[in-house]
């Protein structure tokens, strides 16, 4: 199964929806691998259990994951961090995440600084590059449960990008190399 991917239609609506241009312009897993995304769609029943999965960490060297679960309306702090992830951001290394639950948008910045958007989904695994420029948004279920797989320790740092002219020319050298 491949995932649901368009350019979009920039919008200051709300978030969780899917902003598809008129006509829609889909995005093929060929193009998304272009810019260094993988995808696999995974028995999210079955995680604990499924050996693909088992097979794709050890090949990473992911030694630590953790469980991550947004729903909106369910307190503070859950609000602040959608916030937090909506900002367009890079990480200095891979991102990977596996839906078990409900569903969420990655907006990702291609090589002519268009956004893509990907919509996860329960089964599904993303591993995006380091340096990509990218946000999350919840999708209309208004809740996910993701599992992040890391190297080394339960780290996640981000780096939020500027929206200044200027950020062009180190995000077109990140995309480019």
């Amino acid at each position: 199964m491949s995932p649901e991917a368009w350019l979009i239609d920039e919008s200051e609506d709300d978030q969780r929806l899917p902003f598809r241009q008129n006509p829609k312009e889909l995005i093929s897993l060929n193009k998304l691998a272009e810019i260094g995304i993988l995808f696999w769609h995974l028995d999210a029943k079955k995680y604990d259990i499924e050996e693909e999965l088992k097979k794709f960490q050890e090949s990473k060297g992911f030694n630590y994951m953790d469980f991550l679960e947004l729903s909106r309306g369910k307190g503070e702090d859950c609000e602040e961090k959608l916030k937090d992830f909506f900002l367009e951001h890079v990480h200095a290394e891979e991102e990977i995440r596996y839906c078990l639950e409900g569903g969420g948008y990655f907006d990702i910045r291609d090589k002519s600084d268009h956004w893509i958007r990907v919509w996860i989904k329960e089964g599904d695994m993303i591993v995006l590059p380091a340096g990509l420029h990218h946000r999350f948004s919840l999708d209309t279920s208004n809740h996910v449960k993701l599992i992040r797989f890391f190297v080394e320790e339960l780290v996640w740092t981000s780096t939020n990008c500027s929206h200044e002219p200027s950020r062009w020319s180190s995000f077109k050298a990140r995309m480019d190399s």
